[in-house]
């Protein structure tokens, strides 16, 4: 975590306007850094606003949230890029299906596919 300078100006708004160019080093880092910071906010709004799930704080670990960001931000990428709408087709689950994937007590998949690669494995000895 690289933290803005102190003591020196670091609002954007500080910076707007003619004449109000970074003097020196630590206010040019500090408008950069406030600059990244409104990018990363407006990601998270982006993310909440299209994945409920990042609207509370999920029961998942730490490790399997990341996971979520990952996969979540590689859907948001792929639609941008292939869909020219966002409405997906809204399904009643009234029965677990066979294609629902099981989640362990620690909320992971590991022994999932682990099982999975020894099947490939016997499948190929």
């Amino acid at each position: 975590f690289l933290a803005p300078f102190q003591g020196v100006r670091y609002h954007l708004q500080d910076f707007a306007g003619q004449g109000n160019d970074p003097e020196n080093e630590k206010k040019l880092f500090n408008l950069r850094h406030a600059s990244l910071k409104n990018v990363i906010e407006r990601i998270f709004g982006i993310f909440k606003s299209r994945f409920t799930i990042f609207k509370s704080a999920p029961p998942f670990l730490f490790k399997t949230q990341v996971e979520f960001v990952l996969v979540c931000a590689s859907l948001h990428n792929f639609l941008r890029k292939e869909c020219r709408s966002d409405e997906f087709p809204i399904e009643a689950v009234n029965e677990p299906s066979s294609s629902m994937l099981p989640v362990n007590e620690d909320h992971t998949f590991k022994p999932i596919i682990q099982s999975q690669e020894q099947e490939r494995k016997d499948a190929n000895a």
